[in-house]
């Protein structure tokens, strides 16, 4: 085994690359490395070698870290051929079936759950913690009557507990498991409303993709800074507890998700702008989007 006084340039390459898609993909799943640590049976410390590069991993390990991540060995490894989202998902219901005839029977399943296939009269606001989809949906609610439901409270009352106690009795995996029962609950009782998602539902391909079939999905977001600096506004310290690259995350977190995010189909940037404006211009893209996918 080489260690890393006599290893070549190209594995330190490759062992670098590794670690960077655990730390990119542990991000966009918006973990700790104590959560992951948790999920995947690996230790914390093991993990920050693995993420920094500085330790060779073997098969079984980087497969239990793969499936804490809810995703394939192969993603880990920088050379692998990367699966879209949609042949993912397809992959879950049907199997063995050829690209053409996966494209098709993804249709066909979606347009099972495309109640509002003439009419986008659901709305679901995606993006961070502080962009401002609590505060934007409330508003909606009180002045367009158009119900607000909190997709994090769904959850808690289907685990009939906190989200904070539901991660640390079943991890990542349980909560993403009451995440789609709520997603689907809210979907099924309400024809009209305004959905409030948590940050990192854009990392499951079956969510996000039900989510821009059902909803008019909007991306509101803010400058790195602005998201941070509100969450703390808001009383709640935890962003920076016990970490001291608490930004450098963040930014992480962002670069990661951006492809994710950028799927909605429309974009709200409330970086330097007051809570009328950014209503303002909420109502404006929901009636431009109206015209272009159908009534609101």
């Amino acid at each position: 085994m080489n260690t890393p006084d006599n290893r070549t340039e190209s594995e330190e390459l490759f062992l670098q690359q590794v670690g960077n898609r655990v730390r990119g993909l542990r991000a966009s799943r918006g973990m700790t490395r104590k959560m992951l640590a948790h999920d995947s049976s690996v230790s914390e410390r093991y993990l920050a070698n693995i993420e920094q590069g500085n330790g060779n991993i073997s098969i079984n390990l980087l497969r239990q870290v793969a499936g804490a991540l809810r995703t394939e060995l192969a993603e880990l490894l920088p050379s692998s051929t990367k699966q879209t989202p949609e042949q993912s998902l397809i992959n879950e219901f049907i199997g063995r079936l050829s690209h053409k005839e996966q494209q098709a029977a993804l249709q066909t399943l979606y347009q099972q759950f495309s109640s509002l296939a003439d009419s986008h009269t659901r709305i679901a606001l995606i993006g961070l913690r502080g962009a401002g989809k609590t505060t934007l949906g409330q508003l909606l609610n009180k002045r367009q009557q158009l119900p607000f439901i909190r997709l994090a409270s769904e959850i808690e009352s289907i685990g009939g507990m906190a989200i904070s106690e539901i991660l640390a009795l079943s991890g990542q995996a349980g909560y993403r498991r009451l995440e789609e029962k709520a997603l689907f609950r809210t979907l099924n009782e309400y024809d009209s409303c305004c959905i409030e998602t948590g940050g990192s539902i854009v990392s499951e391909p079956k969510e996000l993709n039900l989510l821009l079939t059902t909803c008019l999905v909007i991306w509101v977001r803010a400058t790195p800074e602005e998201h941070m600096d509100r969450v703390i506004a808001q009383g709640d310290l935890r962003p920076m507890a016990n970490n001291n690259d608490a930004m450098e995350d963040l930014r992480r977190i962002l670069k990661e998700r951006n492809p994710y995010y950028g799927k909605a189909h429309a974009v709200l940037d409330t970086s330097g702008k007051s809570i009328e404006q950014s209503y303002s211009e909420l109502i404006n893209l929901i009636q431009e989007q109206s015209k272009l996918i159908g009534s609101i």
